[in-house]
């Protein structure tokens, strides 16, 4: 199972401060061509399809043992794969309606002095590994397995999202908000009808990293007893039984992939035409 690299994945400050210079530039994130694009819509859910019928068959052509055959049933799976989308869609919602709205008001000039501070902060969350934040948040907030496992995958994949609506704001020219502010907007319709839309690219692009950040963690809820398809992979650990772990990697790793394809068709439905 892999997970995108950490704090890097996120777009910088200072990326953005440099694309500020040049207001212009044509936004290329994600552009490819049309043939590019329908062929990766169709090739992602193909492979992963391919993957699971493969461990199906494999798992078919073996001799279970008690252990396995009780494990490996399809109401486990059923189960386990319910708990892992659980986790992984609430953690999402919650990183979306924190970190945009609070990357936005980092960038209005009331709060610029804090924001430093309040992105160093949230800086901790992702420096620290995303089981340590699960771990921390049953210790220390809930004892409840699920609820635990989302507040620390929120901890864990809130900075992507902050630092791609910042940068995404603070690449908008100033030259064109002054226009806008010139032509009689408000700030918040400055903010709504020019920022925002030009900073549509970059936020989701922050969006999608911690999408996949958010899914690819959530078995670590495994440890703290909130389920996930993680639960195989513990349970193999725990009985040797290097079948569940297979399983369990494999269908978990699916997973993470249709979650960035679910991200760059969502990168590419609502991304402004013309940037």
């Amino acid at each position: 199972m892999s997970a995108p690299t950490e704090a890097d994945a996120a777009p910088s400050l200072e990326e953005g401060d440099d694309a500020g210079a040049s207001p212009h530039a044509p936004v290329t994130l994600g552009a490819t061509s049309p043939a590019g694009r329908v062929l990766g819509y169709v090739w992602t859910p193909l492979l992963v399809g391919a993957s699971w019928a493969l461990l199906y068959w494999w798992l078919s052509q073996r001799e279970l043992g008690s252990i396995e055959q009780r494990n490996l049933t399809w109401s486990n799976v059923r189960t386990a794969f319910v708990q892992h989308l659980d986790i992984s869609l609430w953690a999402t919602v919650f990183v979306l309606l924190i970190a945009i709205p609070l990357g936005v008001a980092l960038t209005r000039p009331w709060a610029r002095r804090v924001a430093p501070s309040i992105v160093t902060f949230a800086s901790i969350g992702q420096g620290v590994p995303s089981l340590g934040t699960i771990i921390l948040a049953f210790l220390i907030i809930t004892r409840t397995g699920r609820n635990a496992a989302i507040i620390g995958l929120v901890a864990y994949c809130f900075l992507p999202v902050l630092r791609g609506t910042m940068v995404g704001l603070q690449q908008v020219s100033v030259d064109v908000v002054k226009a806008g502010r010139g032509m009689g907007m408000s700030r918040g319709q400055v903010l709504r009808l020019i920022e925002l839309p030009l900073s549509v690219p970059v936020v989701l692009t922050g969006v999608r990293t911690s999408l996949v950040l958010t899914v690819s963690s959530a078995p670590l809820a495994a440890f703290i007893g909130a389920g996930t398809l993680g639960a195989f992979i513990t349970s193999g650990f725990a009985l040797t039984r290097p079948t569940l772990i297979y399983v369990g990697a494999v269908l978990a790793a699916g997973l993470a992939l249709l979650a960035d394809w679910l991200g760059g068709i969502i990168e590419d439905v609502l991304r402004p035409r013309g940037l």
